[in-house]
């Protein structure tokens, strides 16, 4: 099934299709309405490469596919299935895997510092007007400007606080700083916290190595994102960071060209979360990533339910095309029929358009790349069964797994290190107390004053005033009052003989 340059999808009446290793960096998309099989797939796409000596990363949307780590069992319908196939070496066998999740309850936790997330992301996340993504941006400028890391949210916010009451001083560099902007964006921080930001942003961030690895066997490690529980608290979470993984993957691995096989295979289940509502930056920045990252050894494949979820410029750079049935009762679901049939490369044992339809479950439509990287004539065939177990772990047996993982205790406690918001604090501590030291000495010297005695500056003293420096400085203070002036007229006019 495995022969280290190709491994088998699927097949129908003893024929196989297979996908050439070599072709595991030109990405590949998985489609299908609910309940067509597109699970299985990823299942099998992810222990085929991870065989083949490739790490997987891949997201467990619905907990159900944490069973790759098992041996699968035995069970008339698998036979069934592997009887229409090229099938010979079948074994029911587990893989390599670490479990992570963003919460740390199921698996190791995931996280990103905010300087890594950067300001186009953070505002796409926060869902940021243009304004405010522009403050963001002038914010990580600022940081970097005055020497601050930003780390986690109270980085950000206290950076933000910074910003707004030092606006004066900024506009003349990064133009108007509204506190109207700042507090909207202060606001949708404390939203991303309930949403469980405050977990995901922060250090420890995750070392990309920990994610390529191999076993003692030579089979690449798959690391498996338990995803339903932020699924459920906030799915633009769970979109942002895997674009920020692959954003990651693609700014730091080496150039390698074209591999022999991926060294990453990288799968992006629900993708259709990526791109609802992103601003065209957003896409254009996917799209050149997703363009790019082939050189780097990274495959990526895209898990939807149709190909209208992804743009057409990221569509063009998928190699593999793995169609499960779709439903087509209405116009617009059958005009999307007709535009994915026009996609593949006819075949005429069948009409494309018809069979897309009346798919059963575990049945797809596959197109893969030849070893010119040219699109084969689409085949209908049975995906293939997983060759680990079909379904979700016991919790027993998922701590099991995390109490020999390699990973154990390198992520596990959340570090906060000297950072933005510390260094904030300190300058304000700082600057009120020099502050209260000048008003203490303001006080210091009006107390003096009332008392009649005087503040000497340089010492940082108070004396008492002698007789004579009382006297000549009452004189003084009469000298400037009417009466003194004309006492001193008579006084004066009396000395030098004044004429009647």
């Amino acid at each position: 099934m495995i022969d280290g340059q190709r491994f088998l999808l699927g097949g129908a009446d003893g024929a196989g299709v297979y996908q050439l290793a070599a072709m595991g960096n030109r990405h590949g998309l998985v489609t299908g309405a609910t309940g067509t099989g597109k699970t299985i797939t990823l299942q099998v796409l992810a222990e085929s490469f991870s065989r083949m000596g490739v790490p997987v990363f891949a997201a467990d949307i619905k907990g159900d596919l944490a069973g790759i780590v098992a041996p699968g069992n035995p069970h008339p319908k698998i036979e069934e299935r592997l009887a229409r196939m090229p099938a010979e070496g079948f074994a029911f066998e587990g893989n390599p895997t670490v479990f992570w999740d963003v919460f740390g309850v199921s698996g190791h936790p995931l996280r990103t510092s905010v300087s890594e997330m950067g300001p186009l992301l953070l505002s796409t996340l926060m869902e940021l007007n243009e304004t405010q993504a522009g403050i963001m941006f002038a914010c990580f400028r600022i940081a970097d400007e005055q020497g601050l890391l930003l780390l986690d949210l109270k980085d950000l916010r206290a950076m933000l606080s910074f910003m707004a009451e030092n606006a004066a001083e900024l506009r003349g560099t990064f133009g108007n700083i509204s506190p109207a902007s700042v507090g909207a964006i202060q606001r949708q921080i404390l939203v991303l916290e309930e949403q469980g930001g405050d977990v995901f942003v922060g250090e420890p961030a995750l070392a990309l190595a920990d994610l390529m690895h191999t076993d003692f066997s030579g089979r690449g490690v798959i690391s498996l994102l338990d995803a339903a529980g932020l699924m459920a608290r906030s799915p633009k979470i769970y979109a942002t960071f895997l674009l920020w993984l692959l954003s990651e993957l693609f700014e730091q691995l080496p150039e390698v060209g074209n591999p022999e096989r991926p060294s990453l295979v990288f799968f992006f289940d629900e993708a259709h979360l990526l791109f609802d509502n992103a601003p065209k930056a957003l896409i254009d920045k996917i799209e050149q990533v997703v363009r790019l990252i082939r050189s780097k050894g990274v495959g990526v494949y895209f898990v939807t339910q149709s190909p209208a979820d992804i743009p057409d410029e990221v569509l063009g750079q998928l190699g593999l095309k793995i169609q499960h049935a779709l439903r087509a009762y209405t116009p617009r679901e059958q005009k999307t029929v007709r535009s994915v049939a026009e996609s593949f490369r006819a075949n005429p044992a069948f009409d494309t358009a018809a069979a897309i339809t009346e798919l059963g479950t575990g049945e797809a439509l596959v197109s893969v790349l030849d070893d010119k990287g040219r699109p084969g004539v689409v085949e209908r065939v049975l995906v293939r069964p997983p060759q680990s177990r079909i379904g979700p772990l016991t919790e027993s047996e998922r701590a099991q797994i995390l109490g020999r993982s390699p990973l154990k205790g390198r992520y596990d406690a959340m570090v906060d290190r000297e950072s933005a918001f510390e260094l904030l604090q300190a300058r304000a501590r700082t600057m009120a107390d020099q502050a209260r030291d000048l008003a203490e000495s303001a006080a210091r010297e009006k107390e003096e004053a009332a008392r009649g005695g005087t503040f000497d500056w340089l010492t940082g003293t108070s004396r008492r005033q002698g007789l004579g420096e009382a006297m000549v400085k009452s004189a003084a203070r009469t000298i400037g009052t009417q009466l003194g002036r004309q006492i001193l007229r008579g006084v004066l006019g009396s000395i030098f003989g004044g004429r009647k």
